[in-house]
């Protein structure tokens, strides 16, 4: 083996992603959603009428899972579809008033899990940890791109 189990900080990331998306599904099921169901209102509520191409690279999953999220939405009444005015070959989505009511209450409980993250640093220690995030990912896909 080319390194110890324990120098491995891949699965101290995954443990803690994990521990993330446990505890915000939690939060999201009083409102009826799955974590990527209310990502996916949550970025529609502050970009109506994206498309859902877009909609899926803002929410880092592929076209066809969000595909799948935004017809279980559609639905469930929790979305509108329509064709873009210039491409009609585009749909614009937007959050129906259902829709809206779910993300509220999914976001209010969501925002407790982020804020008892951001409660356990500083400001500053904040900004390290993020900077050290994005270092992370450049690093995956440096390592990536030697495969």
């Amino acid at each position: 083996m080319g390194m110890p189990a324990g120098e491995r900080l891949g699965m101290d990331i995954k443990r803690t992603e994990q521990s993330l998306m446990t505890a915000k599904q939690l939060a999201v099921r009083a409102a009826g959603l799955t974590v990527p169901q209310y990502a996916a209102l949550l970025v529609l509520a502050d970009s109506p009428g994206i498309s859902g191409a877009a909609l899926a690279r803002t929410c880092l999953v592929t076209p066809q899972a969000m595909t799948v999220v935004l017809k279980n939405l559609e639905e469930r009444g929790l979305i509108e579809r329509s064709p873009h005015p210039w491409h009609r070959n585009v749909l614009e989505t937007r959050l129906t008033e259902s829709g809206r009511a779910a993300v509220e209450v999914a976001d209010e409980r969501a925002v407790m899990i982020e804020r008892a993250i951001a409660d356990e640093f500083t400001e500053g220690e904040r900004a390290t940890l993020r900077e050290l995030l994005a270092r992370c990912e450049q690093a995956i896909g440096r390592g990536a791109a030697q495969l």
